[in-house]
């Protein structure tokens, strides 16, 4: 009966997505080991120091479904061995003697090391599928929305004008970073190891070089300079690309949780028919997906930590960290796909922008967040610095007696023929005041990649502070 909450009947749909799990299932754990083992049958039958029927059989008993898995569990227990179990059978299903070739010249870490990055080439697949999906649909939500008016928060708090586009396409850019980084990685990351019991490729003599590279090329692996059985900067590059990227899904399922709130309600994550929000509250809409992505990113980097412990490798081998990558790295991979695919879900539905509610939002202050823009069309007057502590002074006046920004400004002595009422409305306008977010927007989503133009519809109606400014009182 299954106890991991990512194999859990109850669970296991919230915690894991079936590809990714696949990916680092036992049966496919074993048959990246059999592919190693084929591999280098192979190599070195053609190489002349195995017999050709020896390859072909070894390539014929290579096949997980011939295994009984549970027995293999069962003797590794009673061996202390992971891989002995394996290596006996696969011998035992080859006739005449052939078995003998089998495992020949390689060591355990051989097997398993480059065996792990075959599983981590099938799972990269899997994760940049997702992430392009995932910009895809960002990409479209950025676009449709990059003149979209809403309240930009800094430190919880309403600050000025921008575009729930921009907001998107600020994701987006992270996001495009991180497919850079996973291409950046991948040469470096696909590296298999068959240097032998203590890395020297002493078993294999002065062809060791030239049967590691052919066998790796076999399998779609370059081959390492040395070896890496102790140096495990690989595994944790790998791991820390989806960390990385985790956090970000992750940042954005906490901002979509938060502008669902039922105070700000900008952004709903679609609602499932037939799902509920709560066992007691009929009315509730929960982001029940939202929430699980975000505890989703912190369970990814959670690991990390074990990851970074095994690292600490001693001398050329140490089973004492080894062992901790076994139970780690499967783990983030398993969340991070179901990160990955619930992110993928969630924009895939559509979330629900609330534009009506996020144009009320931006009013809700009576004007306050046009304060940086009244300042600076009075620094021609006052001079910046002057200009920041006057508006300071009636916009805090202005909060505590609720009087409307506006209206604060006209009524401040001080400010006496510096603007007429119209042109005031104009300056408070938060939609003229979002500055370059559309531009942006269209440089992310690549459609002016190539350049910023030098006007558009949204720069033109762009208001220069300063004009509102009456002449003669420069």
């Amino acid at each position: 009966m299954p106890s991991h909450i990512t194999e859990s009947r109850i669970h296991g749909g919230a915690y894991a997505a079936p590809d990714f799990a696949a990916v680092f299932s036992d049966a496919n754990q074993v048959q990246k080991w059999l592919d190693v083992e084929r591999a280098l049958a192979a190599t070195q039958a053609e190489m002349g120091i195995i017999p050709d029927e020896a390859a072909r059989q070894i390539a014929g008993a290579a096949k997980v479904e011939r295994f009984d898995l549970d027995r293999l569990g069962r003797e590794s227990m009673e061996t202390g061995h992971i891989l002995v179990p394996a290596i006996r059978a696969l011998a035992a299903a080859c006739s005449n003697g052939c078995g003998e070739y089998v495992h020949y010249g390689v060591t355990t870490q051989d097997i398993l090391d480059t065996g792990l990055v075959l599983q981590i080439k099938e799972a990269w697949q899997l994760v940049l599928g997702r992430l392009q999906s995932i910009r895809r649909h960002l990409s479209a939500l950025a676009e449709r929305h990059k003149h979209t008016p809403m309240v930009a928060r800094t430190h919880g708090q309403q600050a000025l004008p921008t575009t729930f586009g921009y907001k998107v396409a600020v994701w987006i850019d992270e996001l495009d970073r991180h497919l850079a980084r996973f291409d950046e990685a991948y040469p470096r990351v696909m590296v298999g190891n068959l240097t032998g019991a203590v890395g020297t490729m002493a078993s294999f003599g002065p062809q060791g070089f030239d049967i590691q590279r052919r066998t790796l090329a076999r399998l779609g692996l370059a081959a390492p300079a040395t070896s890496w059985h102790s140096a495990r900067d690989r595994i944790l590059e790998a791991a820390w690309l989806l960390v990385q990227a985790s956090v970000t899904l992750g940042r954005i399922a906490n901002e979509i949780y938060h502008l669902q709130r039922t105070e700000i309600d900008e952004v709903r994550e679609a609602s499932r028919p037939g799902q509920v929000g709560s066992s007691t509250m009929p009315h509730k809409q929960n982001p029940s997906t939202v929430d699980l992505i975000s505890a989703l990113s912190r369970l990814v980097r959670a690991q990390m930590v074990a990851l970074t412990d095994a690292a600490f490798q001693l001398h050329e081998r140490d089973g004492t960290t080894w062992r901790i990558e076994w139970a780690a790295l499967p783990e983030l991979f398993i969340y991070a796909g179901a990160l990955l695919t619930r992110m993928d879900e969630v924009l895939g539905a559509g979330l629900q922008v609330q534009v009506e509610r996020m144009r009320a939002n931006l009013d809700l202050s009576g004007g306050l967040v046009l304060s940086e823009r009244i300042m600076l069309a009075l620094a021609a007057r006052f001079g910046k610095q002057s200009a920041h502590e006057l508006v300071h002074e009636i916009s805090l006046a202005a909060r505590e007696s609720g009087t409307a920004f506006r209206d604060a400004l006209l009524r401040d002595k001080r400010l006496q023929g510096c603007f007429a009422p119209q042109e005031l409305e104009a300056l408070l306008d938060p939609a003229t005041y979002v500055g370059l977010a559309a531009e942006m927007v269209d440089l992310v989503t690549g459609r002016t990649a190539h350049a910023v133009p030098a006007a558009t519809p949204s720069m033109k109606r762009h208001v220069n502070p300063s004009q509102f400014v009456k002449e003669g009182m420069q």
